[in-house]
């Protein structure tokens, strides 16, 4: 679990955001929206250290990252797992090579300890037998699931990602955010999701937290946000004739 506690963060004297207070499970899939130039980027990078916020605590279960020493604060990235939005592949890299980074990094296994572990990732993303491909070889969302398998590849207690479906076809999104509902399950992660993707929200929300000029505008799970009446969530997240139709129709279910 991952606590923000009051967090208050400014740039050149503008403060981005204000006082924000949220949890995000463990086990759960923990999305952050708003609009470009709301403060969640900003956010998701206190959380993980990018940038210090001017107060406030930020605790990976009950251990404050903001009071830790450098030692302790790289102790602590080794637990962390990140997929970011262009999947950050190594071009120069094998598909199995790219897994093997962060293990090559950060842990202690032998070569063969360290292939073995990625084939294994590489497997759980269903992509057995791309080992040796380039990412230029493979398509954008086989390149996402590579990007998955090197976040998982050092059994991470915290997975962030970063607009995981960017760039992807629909149907291929829905594949992504399937196959992070089902690790963040399987292994018992916190998974913090920073997302545009209203189809990810109403998808896998299973805790979202709305993030509206600097504020914490509202926190719910993907139910509730049909029940809503946060007119600021409303306008973002049903904002075309297409999701106003599935909030009316979630309503006359009774959802």
């Amino acid at each position: 679990m991952i606590e923000v506690k009051n967090v208050t963060k400014s740039f050149d004297g503008k403060t981005i955001l204000h006082n924000i207070s949220a949890e995000f499970y463990k086990g759960k899939t923990n999305l952050i929206i708003g609009q470009s130039g709301s403060g969640k980027t900003v956010l998701v990078k206190s959380i993980i250290g990018l940038v210090t916020p001017e107060q406030g605590e930020v605790l990976y279960d009950g251990r404050d990252f903001l009071k830790m020493t450098p030692q302790q604060k790289k102790d602590l990235r080794t637990e962390l797992g990140m997929l970011f939005q262009g999947s950050a592949l190594f071009d120069n890299e094998t598909v199995l090579g790219n897994v093997m980074f962060p293990l090559k990094m950060f842990s202690k296994m032998t070569n063969a300890e360290m292939r073995d572990r990625a084939q294994f990732c590489l497997e759980r993303v269903n992509l057995k037998g791309a080992d040796n491909k380039f990412p230029a070889e493979i398509s954008g969302g086989m390149q996402k699931r590579v990007a998955i398998a090197r976040a998982i590849a050092l059994n991470p207690r915290y997975l962030f990602c970063d607009e995981p479906n960017s760039g992807l076809d629909p149907r291929t999104s829905i594949l992504i955010d399937e196959l992070l509902w089902d690790i963040t399950h399987e292994y018992n992660i916190t998974t913090v999701i920073n997302t545009h993707d209203m189809n990810s929200v109403l998808g896998i929300g299973e805790n979202i937290v709305f993030i509206n000029k600097g504020y914490k505008g509202w926190e719910g799970d993907k139910d509730q946000i049909f029940r809503s009446d946060n007119e600021q969530l409303n306008d973002f997240v049903f904002a075309t004739d297409l999701f106003k139709r599935v909030k009316q129709a979630a309503l006359f279910m009774g959802k």
